[in-house]
Protein backbone atom coordinates (compact mmCIF):
# COMPACT_ATOMS: atom_id res chain seq x y z
CA UNK A 1 0.00 0.00 0.00
CA UNK A 2 1.26 3.48 -1.19
CA UNK A 3 -0.24 6.34 1.09
CA UNK A 4 0.05 9.99 -0.74
CA UNK A 5 0.15 12.91 0.81
CA UNK A 6 -1.09 16.16 -0.52
CA UNK A 7 -0.70 19.42 1.30
CA UNK A 8 -3.43 22.14 -0.38
CA UNK A 9 -3.10 25.46 0.84
CA UNK A 10 -6.45 27.37 -1.24
CA UNK A 11 -6.85 31.02 -1.32
CA UNK A 12 -8.00 32.35 1.62
CA UNK A 13 -11.47 32.82 2.28
CA UNK A 14 -12.91 30.24 -0.01
CA UNK A 15 -12.99 26.99 2.34
CA UNK A 16 -16.90 26.92 2.44
CA UNK A 17 -16.60 26.16 -1.28
CA UNK A 18 -13.80 24.47 -1.76
CA UNK A 19 -14.97 21.83 0.73
CA UNK A 20 -18.06 21.29 -1.31
CA UNK A 21 -16.19 20.89 -4.13
CA UNK A 22 -13.93 18.25 -2.34
CA UNK A 23 -17.28 16.25 -1.46
CA UNK A 24 -18.11 15.88 -4.99
CA UNK A 25 -14.96 15.10 -5.96
CA UNK A 26 -14.62 12.31 -3.52
CA UNK A 27 -16.78 10.06 -5.84
CA UNK A 28 -14.99 10.66 -8.71
CA UNK A 29 -11.24 9.47 -7.38
CA UNK A 30 -13.32 6.42 -5.44
CA UNK A 31 -13.62 5.05 -8.95
CA UNK A 32 -9.57 4.85 -9.94
CA UNK A 33 -8.16 1.91 -10.33
CA UNK A 34 -6.08 0.81 -7.00
CA UNK A 35 -7.80 3.50 -4.69
CA UNK A 36 -8.44 1.95 -1.42
CA UNK A 37 -9.76 5.39 0.30
CA UNK A 38 -8.74 8.84 1.93
CA UNK A 39 -8.71 11.26 4.67
CA UNK A 40 -9.23 15.22 4.65
CA UNK A 41 -7.88 16.64 7.20
CA UNK A 42 -8.00 20.96 8.10
CA UNK A 43 -4.95 22.91 9.79
CA UNK A 44 -5.57 24.59 13.02
CA UNK A 45 -3.19 27.01 13.08
CA UNK A 46 -3.48 27.75 9.07
CA UNK A 47 -7.20 27.15 7.98
CA UNK A 48 -6.68 27.89 4.58
CA UNK A 49 -3.72 24.65 4.72
CA UNK A 50 -5.56 21.05 4.24
CA UNK A 51 -3.57 17.57 3.69
CA UNK A 52 -5.13 15.12 1.77
CA UNK A 53 -4.32 11.23 2.77
CA UNK A 54 -5.36 8.65 0.27
CA UNK A 55 -4.47 5.14 -0.09
CA UNK A 56 -3.23 3.41 -3.32
CA UNK A 57 -2.89 -0.24 -4.04
CA UNK A 58 0.57 1.09 -5.64
CA UNK A 59 2.28 4.30 -6.45
CA UNK A 60 1.74 3.46 -10.36
CA UNK A 61 -1.67 3.42 -9.52
CA UNK A 62 -1.72 7.35 -8.50
CA UNK A 63 1.11 8.57 -10.52
CA UNK A 64 0.52 6.83 -13.57
CA UNK A 65 -3.35 5.71 -13.58
CA UNK A 66 -5.45 8.10 -11.74
CA UNK A 67 -2.94 11.06 -12.55
CA UNK A 68 -3.16 10.33 -16.74
CA UNK A 69 -6.54 9.96 -16.38
CA UNK A 70 -9.95 11.58 -17.81
CA UNK A 71 -10.97 11.18 -13.62
CA UNK A 72 -8.17 13.14 -12.85
CA UNK A 73 -9.07 16.03 -14.87
CA UNK A 74 -12.68 16.08 -13.39
CA UNK A 75 -11.18 16.02 -9.80
CA UNK A 76 -9.03 18.63 -11.00
CA UNK A 77 -11.38 20.52 -12.55
CA UNK A 78 -13.57 20.69 -9.48
CA UNK A 79 -10.67 21.72 -6.98
CA UNK A 80 -7.74 23.45 -8.95
CA UNK A 81 -9.35 26.63 -9.36
CA UNK A 82 -8.90 26.71 -5.38
CA UNK A 83 -5.53 26.58 -4.77
CA UNK A 84 -3.47 29.14 -3.65
CA UNK A 85 -0.20 27.01 -4.78
CA UNK A 86 0.78 24.05 -6.31
CA UNK A 87 0.12 21.10 -3.97
CA UNK A 88 2.91 19.37 -2.37
CA UNK A 89 2.39 15.90 -2.88
CA UNK A 90 4.99 12.75 -1.83
CA UNK A 91 4.22 9.28 -1.61
CA UNK A 92 4.86 6.84 1.74
CA UNK A 93 5.10 3.30 2.07
CA UNK A 94 4.17 1.20 5.52
CA UNK A 95 7.31 0.49 7.85
CA UNK A 96 5.64 -0.70 10.52
CA UNK A 97 2.16 -0.47 11.98
CA UNK A 98 0.87 -0.95 15.77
Amino acid sequence: MILEVATIDIKPGTNKAFEENLQKAQSIISQSQGYIGHQFHQCVEQDNRYILLIRWQTLEDHTKGFRESELFKEWRGLIGSFFESPPNVQHYSLKFEK
